[in-house]
C-alpha cells in the first residue's frame, strides 16, 4: 500500500480584502462602515497538486504570483478562502525574514518560543540549544534582542531552529538569498542531507541553479494559477522565456 503524500493541495483559493478608504477617526470609521469601498484581491485561484514524501518541489513565478502566500497557507499563517490543505508530518517553515520572531526577545528566547511552537517540549529545546547555537554561528548575539539583527543574522537563526526540530516537511521561501556565501553553502548542505534522510521540501526560489540541484519537480505559478508542472529542466526554460518576453514588452 502506497504512502499518502506529504502535502495535498486541492482547489486552494486565497483572497485578500483591501479597503480603499483610510480610517483616521471615529467619525471616519462610521462613515467608512456606511459607505465602505472594498476590493477583493484574488491571490490563489483554485490550485491543486501533491508533494510525495521525500520529494523536493520548487515553486517559481514572478513577484505577486502567489508563491509566498502558498507557503504561508501551508505554515498556517493564513487561512484559505476555500479548498483543502493536508500536511502529513511536522512542518518547519522558513518564510520571510523575522517571521515568527518577537523583536524584543533575545535570540535564545526566540529559539525557545519557536521550538515550542514547532512541536518541541521546553526540555527538548534546552537539550538542542547548544547545537542550534553552534549551527547559527551567532555567538554572543544570541543574547541580544532580535530587533538588532541584520537580515543575514535573522536567516541564520531561523534556519538553525528549523533544522533542529525533527521536521518532516521543510518550507523554504528565499531565505537563503541573504547572508554570506559560506553560511549559504552550509545551509544547502544541510538541506541536501535533510532530503537524503527522507525529508520533504517545498522551495520558493529565483535561483535556478539551486532549483536544478535540489528539486525533483517544479511548479510554475502565474497570476495565482498553475501554469506548468514538470521537471526543472522543462519548466525553468519555459518560465525564463516567458519572463524575458514580458520584460521586453514592458520596455
Amino acid at each position: 500500500m502506497s504512502q499518502p503524500p506529504a502535502i495535498q493541495i486541492e482547489n486552494l483559493t486565497k483572497d485578500f480584502v483591501i479597503s480603499n478608504s483610510a480610517i483616521g477617526s471615529i467619525k471616519t470609521l462610521i462613515l467608512w462602515w456606511r459607505k465602505r469601498s472594498v476590493q477583493r484581491l484574488h491571490v490563489l485561484r483554485g490550485i491543486s497538486f501533491d508533494v510525495a514524501k521525500g520529494e523536493c518541489v520548487a515553486i517559481v513565478g514572478r513577484n505577486g504570483a502567489g508563491k509566498s502566500t502558498l507557503l504561508s497557507l501551508l505554515a498556517r499563517v493564513y487561512k484559505p478562502t476555500s479548498g483543502k490543505i493536508q500536511v502529513n508530518g511536522r512542518i518547519a517553515p522558513l518564510l520571510e525574514l523575522g517571521a515568527g520572531f518577537h523583536p524584543d526577545l533575545t535570540g535564545v528566547e526566540n529559539v525557545y518560543f519557536n521550538g515550542v511552537v514547532l512541536g518541541l517540549t521546553r526540555k527538548q529545546v534546552q537539550e538542542r540549544l547548544p547545537q542550534i547555537a553552534e549551527f547559527s554561528e551567532l555567538g554572543e548575539h544570541l543574547y541580544a534582542p532580535v530587533r538588532t539583527y541584520s537580515s543575514g543574522m535573522l536567516a541564520r537563526l531561523g534556519f538553525a531552529v528549523a533544522v533542529h526540530v525533527d521536521a518532516e516537511v521543510l518550507l523554504v521561501d528565499e531565505v537563503l538569498a541573504v547572508g554570506d556565501f559560506e553560511f549559504t553553502q552550509k545551509c544547502l548542505k544541510r538541506i541536501s542531507q535533510f532530503k537524503k534522510d527522507g525529508g520533504t521540501i517545498l522551495l520558493v526560489s529565483h535561483q535556478t541553479d539551486t532549483i536544478r540541484e535540489f528539486a525533483d519537480r517544479c511548479i510554475w505559478i502565474q497570476h495565482g494559477e498553475i501554469k506548468q508542472i514538470g521537471k526543472p529542466d522543462e519548466v525553468i526554460p519555459a518560465y525564463t522565456a516567458k519572463s524575458e518576453a514580458d520584460l521586453g514588452s514592458d520596455r
